[in-house]
């Protein structure tokens, strides 16, 4: 049986999409209909008129599409739990607690975030969003949880709000040192241009030529008229990259989320056959965190 035929095929009969993020595996990226990052990914999982959702990511992606598209069914396929290490965080009742010692506060939550988490803050965020929409919110004081980088990068380019970081970090982004940096550039020369993720540390942003989202690093990539580039992310970006760039030479650091590279296509066709890793959101956490997830999308479409 050719897996890719029959994933095809299945896609067809049910009424099927898949939808991959950019840091998932080659071959997952490669039979998916929708290949992005976590904003594009749900405003499709809300926006596209399919029955089904075969969501290869991790776990608060697949719930976050359950609560944007309550009627229609996910499918999560993995083996094993595929949870952001940044789901776990932050907590309700801690966000609740924090937030009652200000005045004039919203909560912006990350969608690397569980959905009880999104169910008590007042907006999602994405990297690729998150500018616009604390620009747009009409307070003084941002609670912004759970990644403490990305909320100083938030602080440094919006100097109006007070920003107010949860002390969390993504294991793979936070990590990374200036070291790091400095021998890949000793071994592929100083010549590079360098493109990271805000939720890296000041340290390795402040040696950057570029901090931006995911597709925001592909973006500047490929109309960057240099050749040579140093990509700051998880390595996972590498086949988009590569497909849009084919002329340019991209250097990657060994930087790996394992937790995104629990789908392949034999779990994708197995969800797709009997339903495997079907995804449920309790009804009172759904409303709360639905409501963030949709002002996220609405405050983004703000000038």
């Amino acid at each position: 049986m050719n897996i890719k035929d029959e994933i095809l095929r299945l896609k067809k009969e049910r009424n099927a999409v898949v939808l991959a993020h950019y840091y998932q595996r080659a071959d997952v990226q490669a039979i998916a209909d929708y290949v992005g990052d976590s904003f594009y990914l749900a405003q499709i999982a809300r926006d596209v008129e399919a029955e089904v959702i075969v969501f290869c990511g991790v776990r608060f992606m697949a719930e976050s599409a359950k609560i944007l598209a309550p009627n229609k069914r996910v499918l999560f396929p993995v083996y094993t739990e595929a949870p952001c290490c940044m789901e776990y965080m932050a907590t309700p009742e801690g966000i609740l607690e924090e937030k009652a010692k200000y005045e004039d506060v919203k909560v912006v939550t990350y969608v690397n975030s569980s959905s009880a988490v999104k169910a008590v803050s007042d907006v999602c965020c994405t990297s690729s969003s998150v500018e616009k929409i604390v620009n747009n919110l009409d307070c003084k004081n941002i609670l912004f949880v759970p990644d403490r980088n990305l909320g100083s990068y938030v602080a440094e380019q919006i100097t109006d709000k007070n920003i107010i970081p949860w002390d969390g970090c993504c294991n793979i982004h936070d990590v990374v040192k200036p070291s790091d940096i400095r021998e890949a550039i000793e071994e592929h020369g100083d010549d590079l241009l360098i493109a990271a993720h805000p939720e890296c540390t000041k340290e390795v942003r402040d040696m950057s030529h570029y901090v931006g989202s995911t597709s925001g690093i592909l973006k500047y990539v490929q109309e960057n008229e240099h050749t040579r580039f140093l990509i700051v992310t998880e390595a996972g970006i590498k086949y988009q990259m590569k497909k849009d760039n084919p002329e340019k030479e991209l250097f990657f650091l060994p930087m790996i989320c394992k937790a995104m590279k629990k789908v392949f296509p034999e779990t994708i066709l197995e969800s797709l056959t009997d339903n495997r890793g079907e995804v449920f959101v309790d009804e009172e956490i759904m409303k709360g965190a639905k409501r963030a997830l949709d002002n996220m999308l609405d405050v983004s479409r703000k000038g």
